[in-house]
């Protein structure tokens, strides 16, 4: 309704139907079927001339709607400026990543292609006449993957985080040796990479490679040169991971707003774990107020759909406004600290970015789904957890990270939620991001009891 199509396209009749009924009265649904078999028919009767006409560079070419995480989905409006400079810069990184090929690149995807990464991904695909193979079931992902035999593919941070989980929970269910093994190749990896290696480090590391390694790698086909990962943060325990596997994990950064990548990782460097690499060329960030990371560039969007005000609220001086906090390193690589509407602030005026404290939770605490802080305008935080875990395993872990915290930023009380968040709840988005409003108002009560309850333990008996 937001959009006022003129042509809807569905997978089958039945499908049309069914939308079309929600909308107004008057509109058509014609089959595939009708429209071949009519121009079949009377070949030349009614055609129009199929030569594209010409375009500008601010000609519309797409309405990508954003996933709506505190409110309203936005129409983001993308023209062919930002398409086509974009396409020229994942060409580059891909280029990089590929080099001089002898054969079209393989590409395997799963995501769905209404996330702006996945459409430019598909876009770049077409330019380079790249094989792209597309997943039929995301039930048989493990035996697609290797069938696709992809050089890259796109990922998000949840599938590569269950991927780690799965192949530790698998490795710690072996023989001694095989544990004793995989403990050692990724004590020596570690040691490598904090420069403090030990003089058996190399043939722990080569035995590892050999007997362990090489197998989990297999799954991902012989031809995999890395995984392209966006859309959330990616755990640098994650990343790790992989990169001891050989499979080096490039991170992106973007919103649709930037037609979808303002960063990626130097295929030619070693990925920097926790960082999200380098801007892409022709690319301006820096970091304004509230750590705000701030964009300029011809990637930028113009607008959202009949929505100017809004549109007005996120340019400051020709500068767009992510949304993001982040901060830069000396080697030019960003790295993303928060989200300045997921700031929770406590009555004592202390502001705390969520996403470090939940994601630390969800590495240190095996079966937990989500960590979701809580605590605007109160004293001190909480935390609402998901998944199969216990109370005693959530305390563990939080009498672990709470004395390395400052005061304001200890977590002290929780509540576990067995039955994890999903989109179809109304508690996540379509790409899995927390839908914190919605959580908030959900499980209200529930938090107030759990104050109520940290509140009672706290007080003197």
């Amino acid at each position: 309704k937001d959009a006022s199509p003129r042509l809807l396209l569905c997978a089958d009749v039945q499908a049309g139907r069914a939308v079309v009924a929600g909308l107004a009265d008057g509109l058509s649904v014609t089959g595939f079927d009708e429209v071949f078999a009519a121009e079949t028919g009377s070949p030349g009767a009614g055609r129009v001339d199929e030569t594209p006409g010409p375009l500008q560079d601010s000609s519309l070419v797409t309405i990508i709607y954003t996933s709506g995480t505190s409110g309203d989905s936005k129409g983001v409006c993308l023209n062919v400026a930002n398409v086509t400079h974009m396409i020229g810069c994942t060409t580059e990184r891909l280029n990089q990543l590929i080099g001089a090929a002898s054969r079209p690149d393989q590409v395997f995807h799963y995501l769905p292609f209404n996330f702006a990464g996945s459409w430019i991904l598909l876009l770049s695909c077409l330019a380079r006449e790249s094989v792209l193979a597309l997943s039929t079931d995301l039930a048989r992902l493990a035996e697609e993957i290797p069938r696709a035999a992809p050089d890259y593919f796109l990922n998000v941070p949840t599938l590569l985080e269950r991927v780690r989980r799965g192949v530790e929970e698998k490795i710690a269910k072996q023989n001694a040796v095989i544990r004793w093994l995989y403990a050692r190749a990724a004590s020596a990896w570690a040691h490598g990479r904090a420069a403090s290696g030990r003089a058996l480090d190399g043939w722990w590391l080569l035995l590892g490679r050999v007997l362990i390694f090489r197998t989990i790698r297999a799954r991902f086909g012989p031809n995999l040169r890395a995984i392209i990962c966006g859309s959330a943060p990616l755990a640098p325990e994650t990343q790790e991971f992989f990169l001891m596997l050989g499979i080096p994990v490039l991170q992106v950064y973007g919103l649709t707003e930037t037609t979808a990548i303002c960063t990626m990782d130097d295929p030619r460097r070693p990925p920097e774990p926790g960082c999200v690499g380098p801007a892409v060329s022709g690319t301006e960030m820096r970091v304004g107020e509230n750590e705000e990371i701030l964009v300029r560039g011809p990637h930028i969007f113009p607008g959202y759909w009949k929505r100017p005000e809004e549109t007005a609220r996120v340019f400051l001086d020709g500068w767009f406004r992510t949304g993001d906090q982040g901060e830069v390193n000396a080697g030019g690589n960003w790295r993303i600290t928060g989200r300045i509407k997921n700031l929770i602030v406590l009555n004592s005026g202390h502001n705390v970015a969520p996403e470090p404290i939940e994601e630390k939770v969800l590495q240190l605490l095996p079966g937990a789904q989500q960590s979701v802080l809580v605590g605007n305008g109160r004293g001190y935080l909480c935390m609402l957890v998901t998944g199969a875990v216990g109370e005693s395993a959530v305390q563990t872990v939080l009498d672990s990270l709470n004395p390395g915290l400052p005061h304001y930023r200890q977590v002290r009380g929780f509540l576990v939620i067995p039955e994890p968040f999903t989109s179809e709840s109304g508690l996540l988005t379509v790409n899995g991001k927390l839908r914190r409003d919605a959580i908030y108002a959900r499980f209200a009560r529930e938090i107030e009891a759990l104050y109520e309850k940290t509140r009672m333990e706290s007080e003197p008996k």
